[in-house]
């Protein structure tokens, strides 16, 4: 048993959804499920009952799970411990991140930062993006992680991922029994959007000043759940990064791609010039990047 196929297990038992625990996970789904079909060949167990609708643990996965857990804590406990011994670090280190990036798990990294170097302070501030950038600029904040950042003097920038945009529609709405083809039949119809902070607001409004479209943002939000519900319940329509859709919160929406020449989502990390404690940040999430391509 590897430790990769471990983490899937462990994730796909608590997301029930193969989608969400690849997600968690910063892996395909289909190199999720090899990852799986692997583990059980090798035990000779199947472990988890696969449907249309559903995706639920075996005895033998729920008699594993605890072990495995124990597994991944004694390895990460083990790895941190001997970075303790070696750098014995204090200080405080400031981070920002936006909500719901998708390319990385923002508080595992900082749990795994705590664990490795208990003695320093954290400070992680949640904001968009665009001022995300400013505060890194002038030093504010140390580490961002945000989406669709440009260069900037000040900083350092290495991209993460790059996702695509959906549409998210109420049941009902016109446009789920015409999906827009074409920029222009997205003309008329009311958006749900973040405020202009937001990386978000700034990629769409873009999108459509690019395609000669104008278009209507009737209700502003700064949180990516109250966005979904006030969708769903039929405040408007909603341009939002591919991982968004998969979302509990987007069940009963329905999901249409969005017309050619279409933005990514870009997600970036950003690194002020002056930040002594950074890269031992960067380390753990290089770490975890490498994990997931050598699986």
């Amino acid at each position: 048993m590897e430790q990769r196929q471990l983490e899937y297990l462990v994730t796909l038992a608590e997301e029930r959804h193969f989608t969400r625990a690849a997600e968690r996970c910063r892996v395909s789904q289909s190199g999720l499920s090899a990852g799986i079909r692997r583990l059980e060949q090798e035990l000779d167990a199947k472990l988890f009952e696969r449907t249309t609708r559903s995706v639920e643990p075996t005895a033998a996965a729920l008699a594993l799970l605890p072990h495995a857990r124990e597994i991944l804590a004694q390895t990460t406990a083990a790895r941190d411990a001997v970075v303790r011994a070696s750098h014995q670090l204090a200080g405080s280190l400031r981070v920002g991140a936006e909500q719901c990036l998708g390319a990385v798990d923002v508080n595992l990294l900082l749990e795994r930062f705590h664990r490795r170097y208990p003695a320093v302070d954290i400070q992680f501030v949640q904001a968009g993006s665009n001022q995300l950038v400013d505060q890194v600029a002038v030093s504010e904040l140390d580490v961002a992680f945000v989406a669709s950042a440009d260069a900037h003097p000040a900083m350092a920038v290495d991209e993460l991922a790059r996702l695509p945009l959906v549409l998210l529609v109420p049941p009902g709405h016109p446009l789920a029994e015409q999906p827009p083809a074409r920029w222009k039949d997205l003309q008329g119809a009311d958006f749900v959007d973040f405020r202009p902070a937001w990386a978000l607001r700034t990629i769409n409004d873009g999108a459509f000043e690019r395609h000669g479209v104008e278009r209507q943002v009737r209700c502003s939000v700064d949180d990516v759940h109250t966005l979904l519900d006030l969708v769903l319940r039929g405040l408007g329509v909603a341009i939002v990064p591919q991982h968004v859709a998969s979302k509990p919160q987007a069940r009963g929406l329905v999901t249409l791609p969005v017309p050619a020449g279409a933005p990514e989502w870009i997600v970036s990390t950003l690194v002020a010039r002056t930040a002594p404690l950074a890269p031992r940040l960067l380390e753990i999430l290089d770490e975890e990047r490498a994990e997931t391509e050598a699986a």
